[in-house]
């Protein structure tokens, strides 16, 4: 058992009850790396853990102490070029691919930054009127946290010693129950609504129409996988879309993203692949192969959220406390790796992005991505939600995503 400092804050603490915590985790999954694996970058899609720990405190810095904390000063003025991400209204930042050219800052400097920018934080965790600025900040911080897991992963994997971030063996899969979810269709409300906070993205609540359908119970397997594989699944071109077809001959792509032989990479370095694990670091175009191949379908954003509305999405194998992840299967709906849907990620009905900066969070990237839902073992537990719309490029695969299919009925 973690110690108690360690331990995800629950979503039924107060707000200041949850901002340390959350910020020390973020911390505790760096605990492990040198300063050089802290600033590396392995592609244009991961960022360097320091640039993580640093962009995160941008935003408590930018969005909360700038704006509400009066005679605040930033601790450094030429940071916020450094690790602004992609708000445009803050003005001009370091191109994306050069986030790893950041040899200065230290590691060392950009926790001593944290530090400032938490001690400056106490006075603002209470005031009832910055709560939904408060709550948004935790909620990226915890976004991060699983990138950071995600993208150090990533770099690890490049070294041809197949460093370990930490010590030990993934445990044994667990098992997951046959069978299918089935839904008689008819009109299902989907998005958030009541308190609690969500994503713009989420919202507004509105009516969709579903034809009979069923969602399986389980996640696809490692074991399925393989079979898949041996069967030609990568060189049959009826399977596949067209894009994908392109993309997987361009690439050349012959297996999931971290697969060996009969092992895969993990933060505890090359291990022996369980056939009975959930795969995952698939693509949308692998995962719509797949399900061509296994005479079913992906589902939609709809179905999955209907199906959803009555289980714990706190449930499933996500994120406790700092330390090695990786999907193992069990009967929860969420947790062990993020499902693709076939739903694109556009904009609900009446949806608006909220005013200024913080607009951009969401908003701006309705085009040419895919909706996922559910949550990941790298996915702070409490995190996720029904309505949660998580969304990435159809070639994108450096994140724990899998496959849970649907059928019609």
């Amino acid at each position: 058992m973690p110690e108690a400092s360690h331990l995800v804050p629950t979503q039924g603490a107060s707000l200041a009850q949850r901002f340390g915590p959350t910020r020390r985790l973020s911390e505790e999954l760096c605990a492990p790396l040198s300063e050089a694996d802290a600033t590396i970058q392995s592609m244009e899609d991961a960022s360097p853990a320091k640039w993580h720990l640093a962009h995160v405190t941008w935003f408590w810095e930018t969005f909360l102490l700038r704006d509400h904390l009066p005679g605040y000063r930033l601790y450094d003025e030429q940071w916020p070029f450094l690790f602004n991400s992609y708000y445009e209204a803050e003005g001009d930042r370091i191109l994306r691919k050069q986030r790893g050219l950041l040899t200065r800052p230290t590691l060392e400097q950009v926790l001593g930054w944290r530090a400032h920018v938490d001690e400056a934080m106490t006075p603002l965790l209470d005031r009832p009127e910055l709560a939904p600025l408060v709550e948004l900040g935790i909620a990226h911080e915890q976004q991060h946290q699983e990138l950071l897991l995600t993208d150090i992963k990533h770099a690890l994997s490049k070294n041809p010693l197949g460093l370990a971030m930490w010590e030990g063996t993934p445990d044994k899969a667990g098992e997951q129950e046959e069978g299918w979810f089935e839904h008689p269709g008819g009109i299902a409300r989907i998005g958030h609504e009541g308190d609690g906070f969500a994503f713009d993205n989420e919202g507004p609540v509105h009516r969709v129409l579903l034809e009979p359908f069923a969602l399986s119970h389980r996640l696809v397997t490692n074991g399925e996988w393989d079979a898949f594989i041996a069967d030609g699944g990568y060189r049959t071109a009826s399977l596949w879309l067209s894009d994908g077809w392109a993309w997987v001959n361009r690439m050349g792509i012959t297996a999931p993203l971290y697969w060996r032989d009969g092992e895969h990479f993990t933060h505890q370095g090359w291990q022996r692949r369980d056939p009975d694990a959930p795969v995952t670091h698939i693509s949308y175009y692998e995962a719509d192969a797949f399900a061509t191949w296994a005479d079913a379908r992906l589902p939609t954003e709809f179905e999955w959220e209907a199906i959803a509305q009555s289980h714990d999405a706190s449930a499933g194998n996500q994120l406790d406390a700092a330390g090695p992840v990786q999907p193992r299967g069990g009967p929860d709906l969420f947790g062990d790796c993020w499902q693709f849907t076939r739903s694109a990620y556009l904009p609900y009905p009446r949806f608006k992005p909220a005013e200024g900066a913080v607009g951009e969070y969401n908003g701006k990237f309705m085009a040419g991505q895919w909706v996922l839902k559910g949550a990941s073992c790298a996915t702070v537990r409490g995190h996720s939600r029904a309505s949660y719309r998580n969304f990435f490029y159809p070639q994108q695969r450096w994140q724990f995503t899998g496959i849970r299919l649907a059928k019609d009925i």
